[in-house]
């Protein structure tokens, strides 16, 4: 039996926070795997918390959900494999291309474990140990935390608070992550985390995941654009993509339209000042119509940074979490761009979102 076929049957017992899930992207990013990354390069390298239980949570999308069937250890995360390694292999490797290049982040994510705060700051102070440089943010676990916990975190070395709120509603959130799956979260936790976070970490030091496609309406979605921005917290937009042996296995994924003129709206309301008038919703609380200077439309649709990953950023404020197939497989149509989309890029996203449709024509300034 060689090595790599003991650790496999060992993983049980190889927990954080001396043991740590590494994306792929990032695996491969650190010459800890063989292979290349399609288009792009892996600016933010995503540290994953490993226990033998998985994560206590339930939550119906999530692959590491604790009802999902299977070992835990077998489990992927946003449909992406996690190899484990050691923790301070990883931070080593992490200085290691640091001292090659500059790394644009690391993040460390908890999950719902008993030992996962203390374990967070064990983690983030290796990292920041081997690679003093690198930027560090936690992707919290809000159920776990309070204010001395948000605290030691910043002190480990954290300039950024990352919260998975994903809902965009407070009915949203409790059937598929509180109480409705028995799932230990609650919306008024989290907002409770969210806030402290934002206070004592600085404006756009935190943000909130959110995912289109859970069974939100684009109302709530836009609301809660609007609501982030007002208390300068960052909102960061996943695609829904159904994990095998999740509770929503078989919901289907939102068609590409929506996700585009979600996607474009949410540029338009935190880059450009969109009022809240300008957007008309029908009954359902999809989107109508929308009421854009076309030169403002232009400049948007063209520069293609609207449809690209939405993610923490790097030393010199450029996005660093680009996520390859966070929201897709290889071969299927990008969700979000992990790179700049160039113009036959931009040809495909201007077809998928069907502008003609929804927008009014309009010279008006924007309020």
């Amino acid at each position: 039996m060689n090595s790599e076929t003991e650790r496999e049957n060992n993983e049980a017992s190889l927990i954080s926070p001396d043991y740590v899930r590494i994306s792929m992207a990032a695996a491969i990013e650190l010459g800890l795997k063989p292979g290349r990354i399609s288009c792009c390069s892996c600016d933010c390298i995503n540290l994953l918390q490993n226990y033998p239980q998985g994560c206590y949570a339930n939550c119906t999308y999530c692959g590491l959900a604790r009802e999902r069937p299977g070992i835990a250890e077998d489990n992927s995360f946003i449909r992406v494999d996690w190899p484990l390694y050691p923790t301070d292999l990883v931070a080593e490797k992490i200085g290691e291309l640091e001292r090659k290049k500059e790394v644009g982040r690391v993040c460390v994510a908890q999950v719902q474990d008993h030992r996962a705060n203390n374990d967070l700051v064990d983690m983030i102070s290796r990292v920041r140990l081997r690679a003093p440089g690198v930027p560090i943010s936690a992707l919290v676990t809000a159920t776990l935390l309070n204010d001395e916990w948000l605290i030691q975190i910043k002190e480990a070395g954290a300039d950024i608070i990352g919260v998975g709120l994903d809902a965009a509603s407070e009915d949203l959130f409790y059937s598929t992550r509180g109480k409705g799956t028995k799932g230990p979260h609650d919306w008024k936790k989290h907002w409770n985390i969210i806030r402290k976070a934002r206070e004592m970490y600085g404006p756009m030091k935190v943000n909130c995941h959110l995912i289109v496609g859970l069974g939100e309406t684009d109302r709530e979605l836009v609301e809660m654009f609007y609501l982030l921005k007002s208390e300068q917290i960052a909102a960061y937009l996943f695609s829904f993509n159904p994990e095998p042996g999740t509770v929503m296995e078989n919901a289907p994924r939102v068609p590409i339209t929506r996700t585009r003129r979600v996607q474009l709206i949410k540029n338009l309301i935190e880059e450009h000042e969109l009022s809240e008038s300008s957007i008309e919703f029908d009954e359902s609380g999809a989107i109508r119509a929308v009421d854009v200077p076309r030169e403002m439309l232009k400049l948007v649709t063209e520069s293609g940074v609207a449809f690209m990953t939405d993610g923490c950023p790097d030393r010199q404020g450029k996005m660093a979490c680009n996520r390859p197939y966070g929201s897709y497989r290889p071969g299927e149509e990008f969700r979000d761009y992990p790179f700049l989309p160039e113009s036959a890029d931009l040809k495909i996203i201007s077809n998928e979102m069907k502008l003609s449709e929804i927008l009014k024509s309009s010279e008006s300034a924007v309020a």
